[in-house]
């Protein structure tokens, strides 16, 4: 089959988030001519008419979505997808209405809470606390998280971006500071004080297949330095952060229900946003061993040193197999 790699267009000076689309196209793109597939990359911008044309023109039988942003906007991550419903192309990952209700943390976080799925609590800068029943009152929380709405990959994310010792309302300032200072609306989550995990699924015959759990190993942060995967920890490589938070997907037999409820938790998220191709939950787990959600992350990375890759290798599931199936799962 011919099959558009669609991508967003990464200009030469673009942040190195955005240089990792490249890179990503072109391990999928060898991965579907070991296929017999016809790849055929496809860079887009904010001109969806050309867009439309040019896949007019290649006719492909299938898009292979790999869009992260769209002028350098997390927000407009979606908005391709719209074009390839109207063309009637069949392309792989979430639809884009899953993409639009992921990306936007608070329409998530808010779908969660409906379906009485465990997601932290959350307040903005002009609204009162929300989330789920079960959680402390709005000052019981020691702790909180500030974080882009549409903001994907923890950009702008640092280690200031947790907050402690703080009230509601001193919060809410901060969330007004913050998204004057940046141009964007953020939110503030209760901090989940423990352990981090994700897991990862790919679409099967059957439904999704759960791959095995990965926990961030924080264990060599200094005492007093948050334990979160912020921006430096994902991309800058000459950081302290980025050295030691390791995945590590061993676990003591008593985690054995813990990771029963996080397979299941993911599950249900896949059902909930309708999730199709490949996909990725994150994890809280606090000191109850309770789970909460964070994110559900819609296409997540595929490059061969990113996460989804790495639990690929502990299922025992080749590269080539998981693009099959991905592509798959679309037509």
């Amino acid at each position: 089959m011919r099959i558009a790699v669609l991508h967003n267009a990464v200009s030469a000076d673009a942040p190195v988030e955005d240089q990792d689309t490249l890179v990503q196209v072109a391990v999928v793109s060898d991965a579907l001519a070991r296929l017999g597939h016809e790849p055929v990359a496809v860079s887009c911008e904010l001109d969806l008419a050309g867009l439309r044309e040019e896949l007019l023109r290649l006719r492909p039988e299938v898009v292979f979505n790999l869009v992260e942003s769209l002028a350098g906007a997390d927000s407009l991550v979606y908005v391709p997808l719209a074009v390839l419903d109207v063309l009637g192309l069949p392309y792989t990952g979430g639809r884009t209405e899953a993409l639009f209700l992921t990306t936007h943390k608070l329409l998530a976080k808010e779908r969660l809470r409906q379906a009485g799925l465990p997601t932290p609590l959350w307040m903005e800068s002009r609204t009162i606390l929300q989330g789920h029943e079960e959680g402390p009152a709005r000052d019981a929380c020691p702790s909180w998280i500030i974080k882009g709405v549409w903001e994907q990959g923890s950009r702008g994310m640092g280690d200031d971006a947790v907050l402690s010792g703080v009230s509601s309302t001193e919060v809410r300032e901060q969330l007004r500071r913050r998204a004057a200072e940046s141009g964007r609306p953020c939110f503030a989550e209760q901090f989940i004080e423990g352990r981090e995990f994700n897991l990862s699924m790919l679409a099967g015959p059957d439904g999704p297949q759960p791959l095995p759990a990965a926990e961030i190993d924080f264990s060599a942060f200094p005492p007093g330095k948050p334990c979160i995967v912020a921006y430096r920890a994902k991309w800058q490589a000459d950081s302290f952060e980025y050295d030691h938070t390791p995945h590590r997907f061993d676990f003591a037999p008593s985690d054995g229900p813990l990771l029963a409820e996080l397979r299941r938790l993911a599950e249900s998220c896949w059902t909930l946003f309708d999730l199709r191709g490949w996909a990725r939950v994150d994890f809280r787990v606090d000191a109850a061993g309770r789970p909460w959600i964070l994110e559900i992350n819609v296409n997540p990375c595929l490059s061969l040193d990113a996460g989804f890759a790495a639990a690929l290798v502990q299922a025992s599931i080749p590269f080539d197999d998981a693009i099959r199936r991905i592509v798959e799962d679309a037509v």
